[in-house]
């Protein structure tokens, strides 16, 4: 009898199966979890990053939902490190401000953006798995936040500027280390390892047990997945191995320079070539050029 408790990662999930509207509801369950209301669906993303191909892309925007509110929300998965991805979620709710509003519309139809990053990669330092960012305007000598008079239903109320700039969620999804107890927990945990309860009663993961099963899938999705994974793997090798050799490289330019200083001390006391030689491991040449 088939094992039917291994379950597909989200990552790939998200690309190829939660596109379909049949299973709209796991994303939606994650989504609702998240940002603690409703959430729906609306469109999908087609971009160049949505490829299903062998040279498939690892980094991508791929769907678009709305909230109770009408606000926009995009979910992002990152796989492999980007310098610039800060810049880039920036650009992309950017982006997606200006394709939901016409020209010669008012201002006042601007939709509010959640942008949500789902991080399989180290982006820096920080000692939380979920970090969540909006703009507030602070008085620089008084502390007190700023409010702003706008119009709305006819009247005249006063916002903050975080109820209508964008807000960014990023999951550091390999820095969650706990057990899981609330259903964001039970949703990162799944994110992390591909690992449901059995029990689970959050939304969108009892869904994601019945629809998410790797035995499920046909022999062609099966090979097309695990060669997803060993691409993953082997890219985070050689992403770890470059770190190292990059560290290696600077311990090894660090004792360079290190010795050169010496020699340098060692030239002004008026001491040998030779013995500069042995005490520095510097080759005669190097040593008369100092």
């Amino acid at each position: 009898m088939q094992p039917t408790d291994r379950y597909i990662r989200f990552d790939w999930a998200i690309k190829r199966l939660l596109r379909q509207k049949a299973n709209f509801g796991v994303l939606e369950g994650f989504l609702t979890v998240l940002l603690e209301e409703e959430v729906k669906i609306v469109e999908l993303l087609e971009s160049e990053s949505n490829q299903l191909t062998a040279d498939d892309k690892f980094n991508r925007v791929d769907i678009k939902a709305k909230n109770s509110k009408g606000e926009i929300i995009i979910v992002e998965v990152q796989n492999t490190r980007e310098l610039y991805y800060l810049e880039r979620i920036l650009y992309g709710a950017a982006k997606a401000i200006t394709e939901h509003i016409s020209l010669g519309e008012r201002y006042y139809e601007v939709k509010k953006i959640y942008s949500i990053s789902i991080l399989y990669f180290d982006i820096g330092k920080g000692n939380d798995y979920l970090y969540h960012g909006q703009n507030t305007f602070v008085g620089v000598h008084t502390g007190d936040q700023l409010e702003i008079s706008t119009k709305e239903k006819g009247a005249i109320v006063h916002k903050l500027p975080a109820e209508i700039f964008p807000e960014y969620f990023l999951i550091r999804v390999n820095e969650f280390n706990k057990s899981a107890v609330t259903p964001l927990e039970e949703w990162i945990e799944y994110l992390k390892t591909g690992c449901i309860r059995s029990d689970t009663k959050a939304p969108g993961l009892e869904e994601a047990r019945k629809k998410l099963i790797y035995y499920n899938m046909s022999q062609a999705e099966q090979r097309a997945y695990d060669e997803h994974l060993s691409a993953i793997m082997i890219q985070n090798d050689v992403l770890d191995g470059a770190k190292l050799e990059g560290r290696m490289e600077g311990r090894e330019e660090g004792r360079e320079e290190k010795q050169i200083e010496i020699a340098r001390n060692f030239k002004k006391m008026g001491l040998s070539v030779e013995i500069i030689i042995k005490g520095t491991g510097l080759s005669a040449e190097e040593i008369e050029k100092l």
